[in-house]
């Protein structure tokens, strides 16, 4: 008994000291990477300061991803790269490197509504410093920081066209890992399964209706979060036409 209260303490603790922290540091990063997208936006830094970041995503998160599949951290359940955010920091390098704006669409919808509820209800129980808890942490907060510098920053904005292609992109995501989750008995995505710990996945109906209200719902955020943007473009093109 002794052991396994130890062995609880030890785990990561929503809204713990290290839950909190990373909570901190994200804040103040969102705010510098908005203002460093729109202090060199259309200079001659663009280019080159976008991907240097694409690089840092890189050299942060392909480590920690090999790490998954070694032996001492191997766990077939885990640690296959099937997860929305194991794309998610794969398109955030693109879209820095080419400043795509189908890839910065991915990342900035992806990003602010389904990493953002990872972040506010981790199901996670690695802590700091386990390399669980570094994999989880700087994918979800490098894929937000991502969003933000993109769109906010550098003002590639999303359009309608894609944001269905990013619907649709999504769409084949869950099919493929849904049918791949029935024939491993996984749960990656959590596409056959709600959370261990608390989200709000439970306010949703259970499985499998719960997959379905949950793509109605984001498909409706994500189109409340492209609307601004292109009601801003269209604004633009008509005062263009007037001057």
């Amino acid at each position: 008994a002794l052991v396994s209260s130890l062995v609880l303490a030890a785990d990561f603790q929503p809204y713990g000291p290290s839950h909190l922290a990373v909570l901190a540091i994200f804040a103040a990063g969102l705010v510098a990477v908005v203002l460093l997208g729109a202090r060199i936006r259309g200079t001659s830094a663009e280019v080159p300061v976008s991907r240097v970041l694409a690089i840092g995503i890189l050299a942060v998160t392909v480590p920690l991803q090999v790490l998954q599949l070694l032996p001492g951290e191997w766990n077939p359940r885990t640690s296959l790269p099937f997860q929305l955010c194991d794309l998610a920091w794969m398109f955030a390098v693109h879209a820095l490197w080419t400043r795509s704006r189908f890839t910065s669409t991915v990342t900035y919808l992806w990003g602010l509504t389904l990493t953002t509820q990872g972040m506010a209800t981790p199901d996670l129980s690695s802590t700091w410093p386990e390399p669980r808890f570094l994999m989880f942490w700087a994918m979800h907060v490098l894929i937000v920081w991502s969003s933000v510098y993109l769109v906010l920053g550098l003002r590639i904005i999303p359009t309608w066209q894609t944001y269905g292609r990013t619907v649709a992109v999504t769409l084949a995501w869950a099919a493929a890992v849904m049918t791949y989750n029935a024939l491993a008995d996984t749960n990656y995505g959590y596409l056959n399964g709600k959370p261990r710990r608390a989200s709000l996945l439970d306010l949703l109906p259970d499985w499998p209706l719960y997959v379905a209200v949950e793509i109605a719902i984001v498909a409706a955020v994500w189109a409340v979060l492209v609307v601004p943007w292109t009601v801003r473009s269209a604004r633009h093109v008509v005062g263009s036409m007037h001057q």
